[in-house]
């Protein structure tokens, strides 16, 4: 498989990384847990975190030890946590003979725990994503062909134990949304002529609140009644077009993920994972390694923060000044697709930023923006992927008018989450 665009951050939502469970094994003793009142990867993957056992002068807030010594130490954490996650997912899954360390086979099946199952799916992109982001920033200090195919593994390995729940989270999130616009579109006030209980669910009003909703409520019955009984009217197929489709692809998914585990592909990345925990194959005959980390790391996480700022001056920050940007949504798909992957991109290189930050540790510049410009920028991925499902949704032949209307009025409104996330970003960087 081809090396994903997104390197660095796994497809599908990021929720808050998953404290490790209790009395799992680290590979060769190199992960510790992070100390308490450090920050883990939250639901927008922005807080910082400064990892354990890097070779650093906290008290200095200087670099000591040569750049082998630090970096090295970082990816044998970020190694050993990830091992961390593929055996909580042997165990959550209840899988037979269940994979631990470096591919080997031990434990005994158990009872499946989705919830377990899915945290330990977070530790894996969690993990995947730091290994990514020093492998991609520090890529000049270690061996490029190893480098370049561990990023390969892993971001297959990430994206295919996480779309099944990508989509859950995308069915959920609009459903949701749903069920707000059509209560929203059905109910207005309290006592009006139409509410909303679920979706595509209808409740008459008394028959006093639809004879005082005549002439003198400013609106004539009959238009007005068919403006805002047509919402709810679809929402109903809408929400179960949107089930049918998004449930099948998360099948799909669960299916691919399965097979994904069993494979061999999954063996050899379980075992180069296995032995980054030991040992970081840096660049052959090269002298970067054993130099000081203090003359050798700051200058990459720099190059990694000058193109983070570079991409963001290519945003168009100005046409996203306004929360609600009329002239934003009146765009064709295609342009919707070819904008976000912009901001994507920016939402990538902001992570790789941040994780070059925690490589250095104390040493690090802080930025305060980094935190909810991240939110932000994750916000407007999850928006965007929901309205390009609400749209593909209202792109299925001999559809009912009423379904697509409420599609297009969930497209809409996600676009206009799509916006607002871009004006707060543009906010916090600013």
């Amino acid at each position: 498989m081809g090396r994903s665009r997104d390197a660095v951050a796994g497809p599908g939502r990021g929720t808050g990384e998953p404290a490790q469970p209790a009395g799992t094994g680290t590979a060769g003793g190199t992960a510790t847990q992070p100390s308490p009142g450090t920050a883990t990867d939250a639901r927008a993957g922005t807080a910082t975190e400064a990892p354990a056992g890097t070779a650093t002068d906290a008290s200095a807030g200087t670099l000591t030890g040569s750049a082998a010594e630090v970096l090295g130490g970082y990816l044998h954490e970020r190694a050993a946590e990830f091992l961390r996650g593929l055996r909580a997912h042997a165990q959550s899954t209840g899988a037979p003979g269940g994979t631990t360390v470096g591919g080997g086979q031990g434990g005994a099946a158990g009872a499946a725990d989705p919830a377990r199952a899915a945290s330990s799916v977070e530790t894996l992109r969690c993990a995947a994503r730091r290994l990514n982001g020093a492998l991609v920033t520090y890529r000049s200090l270690l061996d490029p062909a190893w480098a370049d195919n561990l990023r390969t593994e892993l971001s297959w390995l990430a994206g295919a134990l996480a779309r099944e729940y990508a989509y859950a989270a995308r069915l959920e999130r609009l459903l949701s949304a749903l069920h707000r616009l059509a209560s929203g579109a059905g109910s207005g006030r309290e006592g009006s002529e139409t509410g909303v209980r679920a979706v595509g669910t209808s409740v008459p009003a008394p028959s006093g609140a639809r004879q005082a909703a005549g002439p003198a409520g400013g609106r004539s019955g009959g238009a007005a009644t068919r403006e805002r009984g047509a919402l709810p009217v679809g929402a109903a197929r809408a929400g179960a077009l949107l089930e049918r489709q998004l449930t099948l692809s998360r099948t799909r998914a669960h299916s691919a993920a399965l097979q994904a585990l069993g494979s061999a592909r999954f063996h050899a990345v379980a075992d180069a994972v296995a032995l980054l925990a030991s040992e970081a194959p840096f660049r052959p005959g090269g002298e970067g390694a054993g130099r000081p980390a203090a003359a050798v790391l700051p200058p990459l996480a720099e190059q990694a923060r000058r193109q983070l700022t570079e991409a963001v001056a290519a945003l168009p920050l100005s046409r996203a000044g306004a929360p609600y940007n009329a002239d934003a949504l009146a765009r064709s798909l295609a342009s919707e697709a070819r904008q976000d992957a912009a901001w994507d991109q920016v939402r990538v290189l902001l992570r790789l930023h941040r994780y070059a930050q925690e490589v250095l540790g104390p040493h690090a510049e802080a930025d305060p923006r980094l935190r909810p410009a991240g939110e932000a920028l994750e916000r407007h991925h999850e928006a965007a992927a929901a309205a390009a499902a609400a749209a593909s949704a209202a792109a299925t032949p001999r559809i009912a008018p009423a379904t697509a209307y409420a599609l297009g009025v969930l497209h809409a409104d996600q676009r206009h989450e799509v916006e607002a996330a871009r004006f707060t970003f543009g906010h916090h960087w600013t």
